[in-house]
């Protein structure tokens, strides 16, 4: 967001609250709080380089399809407080679908993604969001990101991406992997969102741990900033 404030600096008093409790659990354990994240989409839609550019600032324009899954540690600071992504990049095949439920389990934050120069990656999101709400509890905080906006060949408009994710309480963004365009800002905002989400912590002595599913989060708010159209 440029020329704006840092995000931390968004944060409400709650929020800031909370990240104090966090960092007193973190100091009496030892060790930083792990969130666990997963990129899902179809194959091709740049998830593999959306996770480069953000653990390693690089690009790579011809990655191999992700066999499987993918793993990458990233350590994140809002403000003061760090926070330790586990990130999970799951292959977009057919044939690699029945690996993906057994990652989901425990997961805080999904980051689903498409390439809007492809509207059958589009198309395909919903099924993708059947999956999730299977696998997932009600709680997982969801982004919808439109990735490749670097590529003249648009065949998705971003309005359409930011309707179908207000549709589905989603948060949205629009990104360039190659351009380096959003990548930091979607995973922040995943992290700030899941701060956000008393349902998924749960605060004790001994540092933090994921919280049983009790309610169903309060989705008014579920589009961040970069929902908007103008």
């Amino acid at each position: 967001m440029l020329g704006g404030p840092p995000l931390f600096c968004l944060l409400p008093n709650s929020l800031l609250r909370l990240a104090t409790e966090l960092a007193m659990a973190r100091e009496d354990a030892g060790s930083l709080p792990i969130l666990k994240l997963l990129l899902v989409g179809d194959s091709g839609v740049g998830k593999s380089s959306l996770l480069l550019r953000f653990t390693e600032d690089q690009f790579e324009p011809y990655l191999n399809p992700t066999i499987g899954v993918d793993f990458k540690v990233k350590k994140m600071v809002l403000g003061d407080f760090p926070v330790q992504l586990a990130i999970w990049d799951t292959a977009g095949q057919e044939r690699f679908r029945t690996l993906t439920p057994s990652y989901y389990r425990g997961a805080q934050g999904i980051i689903l993604v498409y390439d809007v120069t492809k509207r059958e990656t589009f198309a395909g999101l919903e099924c993708w969001l059947q999956e999730l709400d299977v696998f997932t509890k009600k709680s997982v905080v969801k982004m919808l990101v439109g990735n490749k906006i670097d590529e003249t060949d648009r065949e998705v408009d971003r309005k359409e991406g930011l309707q179908f994710a207000q549709k589905h309480s989603m948060l949205f963004i629009e990104t360039s992997a190659k351009m380096k365009d959003g990548v930091e800002t979607a995973f922040e905002e995943v992290v700030i969102k899941i701060l956000q989400t008393p349902e998924l912590w749960n605060i004790r002595n001994e540092g933090v741990v994921l919280a049983p599913e009790s309610r169903a989060p309060n989705t008014a708010d579920a589009c961040s900033g970069h929902c908007s159209v103008a």
